[in-house]
């Protein structure tokens, strides 16, 4: 059973940083996706990020590129999410998931991954 664990959420005022960590653990072999999503009260999922832990290519969504990264250290299984220049609209509760090989990176709907951690939640203040 894969199992992810995330960590790194708070609050933070905008134009701050902040970073996140998914940590993975069952998998049995090393190709799988991984990615983040979000979701704030009242608004819709927006996928975020996604990544392959072969190709290490990262795809984003149009409202966080050029301010978030994601990044994978694969000895580790962990997956990070850098958010620089955050703003207000970026508060939300912050979702790791991930698929194994096969998967898809795009379009970017995390939350069709077969496994997803319990959230943190980022809070950004004006």
């Amino acid at each position: 059973q894969v199992q992810l664990v995330e960590s790194g959420g708070g609050s933070v005022q905008a134009g701050g940083s902040l970073r996140l960590s998914c940590a993975a653990s069952g998998y049995t072999d090393s190709r799988y996706c991984m990615g983040w999503f979000r979701q704030a009260p009242g608004k819709e999922r927006e996928g975020v990020a996604t990544i392959y832990t072969v190709s290490g290519r990262p795809y984003y969504t149009d409202s966080v590129k050029g301010r978030f990264t994601v990044s994978q250290d694969n000895a580790k299984r962990t997956l990070y999410l850098q958010g620089n220049s955050l703003k207000p609209e970026d508060t939300a509760m912050y979702y790791c998931a991930t698929h194994p090989y096969p998967c898809a990176l795009v379009p970017i709907r995390p939350w069709d991954y077969k496994y997803r951690g319990q959230g943190t939640q980022v809070t950004v203040s004006s």
